[in-house]
């Protein structure tokens, strides 16, 4: 008689009828929601600090060198010393002082420079403080050398090469960022889906072992069963619980936005006026048609479909694994000699997509492991974006798909005499003497 049905429905009732399940589905959104809005708080604080740094430039050759933008504003000091000017600083509660000392040549100016400040100043105002220094120094020895700054101006020239198939398909470098970004958004979600419900899988194959249920079911159920009835189950409650965020998110933003008359469009305000000053250089509205271009050669049907069927059946191979090493121990704490070996093929993935697929998503590396089953799920569903012939997808799908009831075999075996040792920490060893059996 086949009772997957009913593993199946147990597994998935149990699983959503469990408080902690219940408690963190509800509090989860709540959690994100709550951080998300400090973030942003926090951000608009920030950026509402305003910042006054004050210059003493002893050459006096530097000082026009700073103009005020933003938050951020220049106090020229002159006839002051060093000292003094300390002094005027602290008492004023500037944000810090920066001291260009006297030299000679423009060469000693540069490692003579000094920025005073009572705690450690942003990354991004002395980046900006150097880069200033540096243009201006840069231009007055161009002016000593007898260049003329606007002839050198108007020299420089921008190229842009475009990029055309040879059947004509016009594409860009922003189209290498797009369909990275579409692949590698693709590859973390499996990961993190992986990692947090195939956790799960492990836990509940763990509690029934260890609470002795799992005897008596095993009696009239095929361990093939129970294991797949377990992995689908808990699927099944890992997507309900996903709707279930996507919904309550979008609830408590809205009754977030109507009680406290919060507009989160206002919170990202600074960023806003970027966009609309960004969208005024025709340059950047270039990049923003390109973007758009982008984003439709994108093989959108290939990608929705690839990733559904990769997804699954990466996931289930994954499940599987995590399944058998819960059917192997006791406690979770045995469980550490074996996660290393089932997450490396996947941080392997990952690393694969980021720093080989984008570079190079034809070459040997990147196709190899992307028929790689334990690899492939994330690697190909990273180069698809890229361009993929569809009889490499069919035929890493296939691979992936026989790798997987290969590996439900062979966990079953696993399951079968793991689910009923108890009180022994297994090795290697003895889990090959398992398939054995």
């Amino acid at each position: 008689m086949n009772h997957l049905p009913l593993i199946i429905k147990r597994e998935y009732l149990t699983k959503v009828k469990n408080k902690s399940f219940i408690v963190m589905t509800i509090l989860s959104p709540m959690i994100a929601i709550a951080l998300i809005l400090v973030v942003a708080y926090l951000s608009e604080l920030n950026n509402d600090k305003h910042r006054t740094i004050n210059i003493l430039d002893e050459t006096g050759i530097v000082q026009d060198a700073f103009k005020n933008e933003g938050n951020v504003s220049y106090n020229d000091l002159k006839n002051m010393s060093l000292k003094d000017a300390k002094e005027l600083v602290k008492l004023t509660e500037s944000y810090g002082l920066l001291y260009i000392q006297r030299e000679d040549n423009l060469d000693s100016i540069s490692n003579h420079i000094k920025f005073y400040s009572e705690e450690s100043p942003s990354l991004s105002v002395i980046s900006n403080l150097e880069s200033m220094i540096e243009k201006k120094i840069e231009n007055l020895k161009l002016q000593e050398k007898g260049v003329d700054l606007d002839m050198l101006q108007a020299a420089k020239t921008n190229i842009n090469i475009s990029q055309e198939s040879f059947e004509g398909e016009k594409t860009s470098k922003i189209d290498s960022v797009i369909k990275l970004a579409f692949g590698g958004a693709a590859g973390y979600l499996l990961f993190m889906f992986i990692i947090i419900y195939g956790n799960m899988i492990m836990r509940s194959v763990i509690e029934e072992k260890t609470s002795r249920i799992i005897e008596v079911i095993i009696s009239s159920v095929k361990p093939m069963q129970l294991m797949l009835g377990k992995i689908i189950g808990t699927s099944l409650a890992g997507i309900t619980q996903f709707v279930i965020w996507i919904f309550l998110g979008g609830i408590i933003m809205s009754i977030v936005s109507a009680v406290f008359g919060i507009n989160m469009a206002q919170l990202q305000s600074p960023q806003e006026d970027m966009v609309k000053q960004a969208m005024e250089n025709p340059e950047v509205n270039m990049q923003i048609q390109d973007v758009i271009a982008a984003f439709y050669h994108l093989p959108i049907a290939n990608l929705i479909i690839a990733f559904i069927l990769f997804f699954i059946c990466g996931y289930l191979l994954y499940s599987s694994l995590y399944a058998a090493i819960g059917a192997a121990v006791d406690n979770e704490t045995d469980t550490q000699q074996f996660m290393l070996p089932v997450l490396m093929p996947l941080i392997l993935a990952v690393y694969i997509g980021f720093f080989t697929v984008i570079e190079d998503p034809h070459g040997a590396v990147s196709t190899v492991f992307s028929f790689i089953p334990f690899t492939s799920p994330v690697v190909m569903l990273m180069r698809i974006p890229f361009g993929v012939p569809i009889w490499q997808q069919l035929v890493s799908l296939l691979l992936l798909i026989g790798t997987f009831i290969f590996t439900v075999w062979f966990a079953a075996k696993i399951y079968r005499v793991g689910i009923l040792m108890y009180g022994k920490k297994p090795s290697y060893k003895e889990l090959i003497k398992w398939i054995k059996y």
